[in-house]
């Protein structure tokens, strides 16, 4: 074992490495963090987070003088905070700060506070870096304080401003979204705030200052902890009262949709049919809303994944999911017009929706009303589409909307004098380009409807 085998994206932390073996996530602990790993382990303070569900539970498989070895379990699909909705992004946050509440009463600190430290497993954030902790030095400042403000409060205040968009920037920006920047974008008025000024505007001020020591003459400021924890209790109350301010086209589909009542419970019957008959343990839906079709299913899965394009539609979901204590579906936001790249250094530290949904490998997606909005909205060839949901899944449940669909039809009155070159949108034509790359198995229109289901496999 040597760091060769380590995870791409485990060379910024020296105290250790993840590597993958056999499916299995170890993570190697170098010998620099003994003295942390011992203290965190032997104390309790490891267990007490797991116990709460605060932490990634794991176990020790090896110890020597050279490394430890600790297993975590494994998480079936990671979301990275590109991928979180506003109130996602919100959790997250807070539990960071508690961890670092937690922390500095138990005698240690977090050494970082990068967003990526973070997903979403069993309905909730879920701390994933067990070397992230480190000793308390008595009054020091947060020494990750500012990548907090730049990973989670930043862009959270951007959002509430500007809309849940801005959540994407840490896309563009791996290391946080720089301080500077967010305090240009924030409304002037924002000054006039406190805890803005103190935490956003003043700290890119003493950035600039900061640059210009080129001879490193500033002096490293002092902090109690008293003093660190009633920065950490401010910014939590004001965290917890943040609020998104926008409202979205499909936050309320089904409120909107063409279906008759008749029509909806017929579509979900077909569906509940071909999923019961193949029995999976896993599926992904594209365009999947609020989860409405996945909770109207008969059949249990393990994990379902379901993404969709609008921040508030995914809230919902998010927020639905807890009421419910469903823990076996994951939420995330994601345009399948232009999925999460990879990025990062090689671009290997963050892998990219399709590797992630490609090693998932879902027993079946689900892509009801979303080929219209694909092949009108987005200008996406059948045939791409196609090609797209072969690549990850052996099974597909695809709706097909026709041209007298009302959502169709108020589709192509926007493209306005193009519409007459989008004559390829027709049923002929869908099912030649699918049958390129799958079988069509059933067939079924949705009664009272202007909609087709196909339940197809993936050609071998």
């Amino acid at each position: 074992m040597n760091a060769k085998n380590a995870h791409a994206s485990s060379f910024r932390d020296p105290s250790g490495y993840i590597f993958v073996e056999d499916g299995k996530i170890n993570r190697v602990i170098n010998p620099m963090y003994f003295e942390q790993y011992k203290a965190l382990r032997d104390s309790g303070f490891y267990q007490n987070l797991i116990k709460n569900g605060l932490l990634i539970p794991h176990k020790e498989i090896s110890s020597s003088e050279d490394n430890v070895v600790i297993q975590a379990e494994k998480i079936p699909f990671i979301t990275y905070p590109y991928e979180w909705s506003f109130n996602m992004y919100k959790e997250a946050a807070l539990l960071t700060l508690r961890l670092q509440k937690y922390s500095l009463e138990h005698g240690f600190s977090l050494k970082d506070a990068t967003a990526f430290n973070i997903t979403f497993y069993k309905s909730k954030a879920i701390f994933i870096d067990t070397l992230s902790f480190d000793f308390y030095e008595e009054d020091s400042p947060w020494r990750a304080y500012k990548q907090f403000i730049m990973h989670f409060f930043g862009p959270l205040v951007l959002a509430h401003y500007h809309g849940a968009r801005q959540l994407k920037l840490l896309s563009n920006f791996i290391d946080g979204i720089p301080v500077k920047m967010i305090s240009s974008m924030l409304p002037l008025k924002t000054k006039l705030s406190p805890l803005l000024y103190s935490n956003i505007h003043l700290l890119a001020k003493l950035e600039d200052k900061h640059n210009e020591d080129y001879k490193g003459e500033a002096k490293v400021g002092k902090l109690t902890k008293k003093g660190q924890l009633n920065i950490i209790e401010s910014l939590y109350d004001y965290i917890t009262k943040l609020e998104l301010k926008e409202a979205s086209e499909w936050g309320n589909y089904y409120d909107k949709i063409n279906y008759s009542d008749e029509a909806f419970v017929e579509k979900s019957r077909i569906i509940n049919d071909w999923v019961n008959t193949l029995q999976p343990k896993s599926l992904i839906d594209i365009g999947g809303n609020d989860g409405t079709f996945v909770r109207k299913l008969e059949q249990s899965v393990e994990t379902a994944l379901v993404c969709d394009i609008d921040n508030n539609a995914i809230d919902f979901n998010h927020k639905a999911m807890k009421l419910a204590k469903e823990d076996y579906m994951l939420p995330f936001v994601l345009d399948v017009l232009n999925p999460s790249a990879a990025i990062g250094l090689n671009n290997t530290e963050r892998d990219s929706f399709l590797d992630r949904v490609k090693a998932f490998a879902p027993d079946i997606t689900l892509a009801l009303a979303v080929i219209h909005h694909m092949s009108l909205s987005g200008n996406v060839p059948f045939d791409r589409s196609a090609e797209f949901f072969a690549t990850f899944s052996e099974h597909l449940i695809i709706e097909f909307p026709k041209r007298e669909d009302s959502w169709v039809k108020r589709l192509l009155k926007n493209k306005m004098d193009f519409k007459d070159h989008f004559g390829f949108y027709n049923l002929v034509e869908f099912k030649n380009s699918y049958q390129k790359y799958f079988n069509i198995l059933e067939e079924e229109v949705v009664a009272d409807s202007e909609r087709i289901l196909f339940l197809m496999e993936v050609k071998q």
